[in-house]
């Protein structure tokens, strides 16, 4: 399986699969394929999966693209302007993802959900209780809100971020969530109550435009309603 990854703003990537390859995707990324692709919608894990999903607020079902000829192409666009982030997981290897983030997989990939380890950051973290795993072997598609920003914690190093940057890191790292200090920085510095602490060993992916920003700043626009 290859890949190639083409645009800037709204980018799109181009699988290349051969015979009997097959991704999957669940968020409807999928612009244009060859004609050797067949495409099925199905309940990717069976009864429990689809009710995992269906749980976490995403779609019950996955359509998978399975290559029925030698050779074939089939795209996957984003849904938001950013980046196409590919990441592939060895044997095992998992990595976590804020809802949405998902965008394409290697039929190897298993897709499942992720519970936040602490209620706090579960409802305030802005990620909300249940995110997205994924578990090796293969190749796996992110779609990330405008630039992404990779950065490898080590053995109890800390860094905190607004909670909506946050796009995805590894099992390892810890996310917890920690109150604002002062009354003043509350009410006036515009960061919210709490900011994400993601603490070392591992790695983390940050994005710079997280897609409510991008609805508020987009909101703040409309004309108001007299």
């Amino acid at each position: 399986m290859e890949y190639e990854i083409k645009g800037t703003v709204m980018p799109q990537v181009e699988v290349r699969l051969m015979e009997g390859e097959s991704v999957y995707t669940e968020s409807g990324g999928m612009a244009w394929m060859d004609d050797g692709i067949e495409m099925d919608a199905n309940a990717r894990g069976g009864l429990g999966g689809a009710m995992k999903r269906m749980f976490s607020s995403e779609s019950i079902f996955v359509t998978s693209y399975r290559c029925t000829t030698a050779a074939a192409n089939v795209s996957f666009t984003a849904s938001t302007p950013g980046v196409i982030v590919p990441v592939e997981l060895g044997e095992g290897e998992e990595i976590v993802a804020q809802k949405g983030a998902f965008l394409a997989a290697a039929d190897s990939v298993e897709l499942s959900i992720h519970f936040q380890k602490r209620m706090r950051a579960a409802f305030f973290g802005g990620e909300g209780l249940i995110m997205q795993k994924l578990t090796g072997p293969g190749l796996v598609l992110f779609e990330i809100g405008g630039e992404v920003v990779e950065y490898t914690l080590e053995e109890g190093q800390t860094m905190k971020v607004d909670p909506g940057h946050t796009a995805m890191f590894e099992p390892a790292v810890d996310f917890s969530l920690e109150r604002i200090k002062g009354i003043k920085n509350i009410l006036t510095s515009g960061e919210g109550l709490f900011l994400a602490t993601l603490t070392g060993p591992g790695r983390i992916w940050l994005q710079t435009m997280p897609l409510s920003a991008m609805v508020g700043a987009i909101a703040q626009l409309l004309p108001k309603r007299r």
